[in-house]
């Protein structure tokens, strides 16, 4: 099989159902950009990562491509994936909650970066909410559920903690921000 079939010379691209929309679509961004967070996700596990950390990423590359899956059915068409749900948001909360407990309480905003674990997770974080914007624009144009933007939402958090937790592993105090008064 090849990998390129040229339907998509003229800017449009195909849904699963047989729709064809043009590549600038609302709904070709937000499933474009799920699949750049997931891509995101692998380069993070491209590094050593503490064994709780691999796990939920690899958890949310999976559900990242099921809210792909999804995202790129037109209207009606099942994809034959379970959607994401509650139970799934559910699991990033309590990934934060068992994570967030063991870190010290944030009084203050923290800059992005430290190991390079940490720093990937934060360039992680903000392709995740790239994306949850593009699922909220579709939102507003069209019907997308609810639980689809919850996700995505508390996986932006997640990322966040697991880039502190991973700091910590590494003996990197967070660094807060502290805003110039000069200027």
């Amino acid at each position: 099989m090849k990998i390129y079939t040229r339907g998509g010379d003229d800017g449009s691209t195909g849904l699963y159902g047989g729709a064809r929309v043009s590549k600038a679509n609302l709904r070709v961004e937000a499933y474009g950009a799920i699949d750049e967070l997931n891509a995101m996700l692998g380069w993070v596990g491209a590094v050593k990562t503490s064994e709780n950390v691999s796990a939920v990423l690899a958890e949310a590359q999976d559900t990242c491509f099921r809210l792909g899956a999804w995202l790129a059915s037109q209207a009606g068409k099942d994809p034959g994936v379970p959607a994401v749900a509650d139970e799934d948001v559910e699991g990033l909360e309590a990934a934060v909650d068992a994570m967030e407990a063991q870190l010290d309480p944030l009084k203050t905003f923290v800059l992005p970066g430290g190991s390079e674990a940490a720093s990937r997770l934060h360039i992680a974080r903000t392709v995740c909410r790239r994306a949850e914007r593009r699922l909220v624009a579709l939102g507003k144009a069209e019907e997308v559920e609810t639980v689809f933007i919850k996700w995505v939402n508390r996986l932006s958090d997640l990322l966040f903690v697991q880039a502190r937790w991973e700091n910590r592993r590494a003996g990197i105090a967070d660094v807060p921000w502290s805003p110039r008064r000069d200027g």
